[in-house]
């Protein structure tokens, strides 16, 4: 709640959302979830979920907890969680990511670094 009384949504609850025809040209930096379906050259940071839609196309580096492509990317996808790759996705570009769904006929042409999550321990060195 914040002065006057005024109750506030939580930051958690917003998504941000660029539409079809919509072309940006610079960094992107987001504490809540992202939506593209328009046209980014430039990096996205974002600390919740970037979902690229159909008619989205990014051009520039994506880092996110989570990450959904439907739409084309070229550039480098960091998801620090999961990364899912939807039948008509088309990805140039190198992901780093701990989780990776990739659908049946989506297409992926770079290279792919699994994080690994279990905790360094003598028999995992």
């Amino acid at each position: 709640m914040s002065k006057n009384n005024i109750i506030e949504p939580p930051v958690s609850g917003n998504v941000n959302r660029i539409c079809e025809g919509t072309e940006i040209n610079g960094t992107i930096k987001a504490p809540t979830d992202y939506r593209i379906d328009g046209k980014v050259e430039g990096n996205i940071s974002c600390d919740g979920k970037v979902v690229i839609g159909d008619k989205g196309y990014i051009k520039g580096e994506i880092v996110s907890k989570n990450v959904e492509i439907s739409g084309k990317v070229e550039g480098t996808i960091t998801a620090e969680s999961l990364l899912t790759l939807k039948s008509t996705a088309v990805v140039t570009g190198d992901i780093i990511t701990n989780k990776l769904v990739v659908e049946v006929g989506a297409q992926f042409n770079g290279n792919c670094h699994m994080k690994n999550k279990i905790p360094e321990t003598p028999q995992h060195k």
